[in-house]
């Protein structure tokens, strides 16, 4: 079978692929993108480790076949920074060390992002509800939403 040619924007950046059909986007994110950073923790969209955006949409590249992706904006955790300074998110999950083994991580900072470019002035509970997709068998994301809910207030207060 012949392989498919997509043409996208991965973080910014023109990018094109040959993939199979039954790729998904994790496969070619983690392989010929060498995205590595969105993590598979169970290839069936239940943890969120993979969540990326396709077009502003939060998704689980894991779910989503790679030709999904031709034409389409794809931003990954290695999309988060700007260089070597961090996004405020990035920054907050350190600073209260909201993140332990790191397999959740990259997806909880993508869908957080996702979630203050819509609300810049979530609730703890529109957190919580918004970070429901994401799993981490670590934190107890006390610590996670509070991250989110301090990047929010700083973003705001930045903002003015």
């Amino acid at each position: 079978m012949a392989k498919l040619h997509v043409s996208t924007t991965v973080n910014g950046e023109p990018s094109e692929f040959l993939c199979e059909a039954s790729d998904t986007m994790l496969d070619v994110l983690r392989g010929p993108l060498g995205l590595t950073g969105s993590k598979e923790g169970c290839a069936t969209g239940d943890c969120g480790a993979c969540s990326v955006t396709l077009d502003g949409r939060l998704v689980c590249a894991c779910l989503m076949l790679a030709v999904e992706a031709d034409g389409a904006e794809i931003e990954t955790i290695e999309g988060m920074s700007q260089g070597e300074k961090l996004h405020p998110l990035q920054q907050k999950f350190l600073e209260l060390a909201a993140l332990q083994c790191g397999i959740c991580t990259p997806g909880m900072l993508v869908a957080a992002k996702s979630l203050l470019e819509q609300n810049m002035n979530p609730t703890e509970t529109e957190v919580r509800y918004w970070l429901a997709g994401n799993l981490c068998r670590c934190t107890g994301y006390d610590k996670i939403v509070h991250a989110v809910l301090d990047t929010a207030a700083e973003m705001r207060e930045a903002a003015r």
